[in-house]
């Protein structure tokens, strides 16, 4: 399985990776030798957070390398009046009968909270090639599915200011 990502995706993750090494992993091994100097290790809460923090950088790093590793670069396509990816959409939720705004985003860069729906996702799936107007069925699990109808489509381009996600 790989994840669709963008040049820009990649680029922010190879970004991230060298912060990580250059920057943040030398200040963490020095935390936790500082931290190793107060005393006896089984009771020193300093160097379990110093270590446990190392530990997740460390983590952090091979992630995104696996990343780089297995994704499958894609181009953002202009698709003139259909949704394409970074295109903000304006929907009316059938279920809630509310209106919202969500932009299509690569996996990599969701934020359900602040309205960054995946294109892999039901309903980034359901919107992508579709044009204003049209009424798209999001199926959530078996048997459990809404309406939305699609408002307004503002085009949107990779622009890089969206921050890649922790996890």
């Amino acid at each position: 399985m790989y994840d669709e990502l963008t040049e820009v995706d990649i680029q922010k993750m190879r970004e991230e990776i060298d912060y990580r090494t250059r920057v943040l992993r030398p200040q963490l091994i020095e935390e936790v030798q500082t931290a190793r100097a107060f005393g006896d290790l089984s009771e020193n809460y300093e160097y379990k957070c110093a270590k446990q923090a190392k530990n997740r950088n460390d983590s952090r790093i091979r992630y995104l390398e696996r990343m780089i590793r297995t994704a499958k670069v894609i181009q953002v396509r202009d698709t003139a009046d259909a949704v394409g990816l970074f295109d903000k959409v304006t929907v009316f939720h059938g279920l809630t009968q509310q209106e919202m705004t969500i932009q299509i985003v690569t996996t990599l860069r969701q934020d359900a909270l602040k309205g960054l729906i995946s294109k892999e996702s039901p309903v980034g799936k359901a919107l992508l090639g579709r044009r204003v107007g049209d009424r798209v069925t999001v199926e959530t699990g078996p048997g459990t599915r809404y309406t939305m109808e699609i408002r307004a489509i503002e085009k949107g381009e990779d622009d890089a200011s969206l921050d890649i996600s922790s996890y």
